[in-house]
């Protein structure tokens, strides 16, 4: 019977044949000395270079390599998930294919991460990128993130963090919300810091990311910031917005009920145009906020998820996990 696994490194890989037989020696050399039970997790999302060959090569050759093949490119979200359902270690680690995180950085991250936390990210605090088409507005974006979510870390985008199993078996993956996996895990209740890693600049081929990233990213963060804030109570939020259409429109209704008794003619008037669309509009929100509070019941109560999440229980001065 084979001893549990310590750790899972998982890597989604697109087109890095170059790259990927020089990561799996680097992942090797800093890993085996160290003495944990590690596996190498690749992902090979939908390559369309050589880069399945070069896996099944390395697959004969490297015993602590395990490699997933998806049929299409679905994306590093969709890769990154595939990883960790297929993980089996009890700390799974995250890092880009591309050979601009450093291995020999990981085991940093375990170090901190069991010091008490349940998920530790990278900073590139040296990061090796052009400045204004990558750094800058990932500067931006940092700052963004970290004031709407409330999660303070100096970069989201890095892709080298470590996470304990549970923290992951409470989350689920979609969209492209893989950079914001330290929102989600909040969201669960971790304990997240980070700590400074090596950036190195790319060596082989071309960055996978463009412009449109920025507008995907501002996408995304609205809906982490409602599932942040909102998520076991949309009516706060549509509720709340529609009590205030409802008021004003009731007060503006008051005024030109009052000048109409005075003997003002009030069919041409704006408000009284304003006064129906913010009734409508409350009503809307309202049932809006009905209904969603009826969806999230549906969805914690088919999948059995609890809205809470139990970090220790204490018994006869014992911890029980």
């Amino acid at each position: 019977m084979s001893l549990p696994l310590d750790l899972s490194v998982v890597v989604p890989i697109y087109n890095e044949e170059e790259s990927l037989p020089i990561l799996v020696e680097q992942l090797l050399a800093a890993l085996r000395p160290t003495g944990e039970r590690f596996e190498l997790v690749l992902v090979n999302d939908g390559s369309i270079d050589c880069t399945a060959d070069v896996m099944g090569r390395l697959s004969e050759e490297v015993p602590e390599l395990v490699c997933v093949l998806l049929r299409k490119n679905y994306g590093q979200t969709a890769a990154m998930a595939a990883g960790f359902d297929v993980a089996s270690g009890d700390v799974i680690v995250s890092l880009d294919g591309d050979l601009q995180n450093d291995p020999a950085d990981i085991p940093i991250l375990l170090k901190k991460l069991r010091e008490g936390f349940d998920l530790v990210s990278g900073w590139r605090y040296q990061r090796q990128d052009a400045e204004f088409s990558r750094k800058l507005p990932s500067r931006i974006a940092n700052r963004l993130i970290g004031r709407v979510t409330g999660v303070r870390l100096h970069d989201y985008g890095c892709s080298l963090k470590a996470y304990r199993r549970e923290v992951l078996a409470d989350m689920r993956l979609y969209g492209e919300l893989h950079r914001f996996l330290p929102v989600l895990a909040n969201i669960e209740g971790a304990r997240i810091t980070e700590v400074k890693v090596h950036h190195r600049a790319r060596q082989f081929g071309n960055s996978k990311y463009g412009i449109d990233r920025t507008f995907r990213v501002l996408m995304d963060l609205l809906t982490v910031w409602f599932m942040n804030r909102f998520l076991t109570r949309p009516m706060y939020v549509f509720g709340f917005g529609g009590i205030l259409a409802i008021t004003g429109s009731l007060l503006v209704s008051a005024y030109l009920l009052l000048i109409k008794l005075l003997g003002a003619d009030i069919g041409n008037r704006p408000l009284l145009l304003l006064a129906l669309v913010l009734g409508l509009t409350g009503v809307q929100l309202f049932c809006f906020g009905l209904l969603g509070e009826l969806q999230i019941r549906t969805y914690h109560e088919s999948q059995g998820r609890p809205i809470y999440r139990i970090r220790a229980t204490l018994r006869g001065g014992e911890t029980l996990l």
